[in-house]
């Protein structure tokens, strides 16, 4: 469990600032992930659009909130 969320996210932005992006061992990565949703009877989905209004719907609140976000940070005087 993470108990600080500060210190995590520093090693991440460290972390990708380092490390490039490998397509080739992304591909890799996908198609292994695809490989084991197939074991398991996960994919492919039945209906790919069965419930795709949930999705939306978290999208736009996701959305709202990430623009309240960059709002309240542009008007903070320290910008945090």
């Amino acid at each position: 469990m993470v108990k600080d969320g500060q210190l995590l996210a520093e090693f991440d932005k460290a972390y990708l600032s380092t490390e490039k992006p490998d397509y080739f061992k992304s591909l890799k990565l996908f198609e292994e992930m695809w490989k084991e949703g197939l074991q398991l009877g996960a994919l492919p989905l039945k209906d790919p659009l069965d419930g795709i209004e949930v999705d939306i719907k978290i999208a736009k609140i996701d959305e709202a909130l990430r623009s309240k976000r960059v709002l309240f940070q542009k008007l903070t005087p320290t910008g945090n």
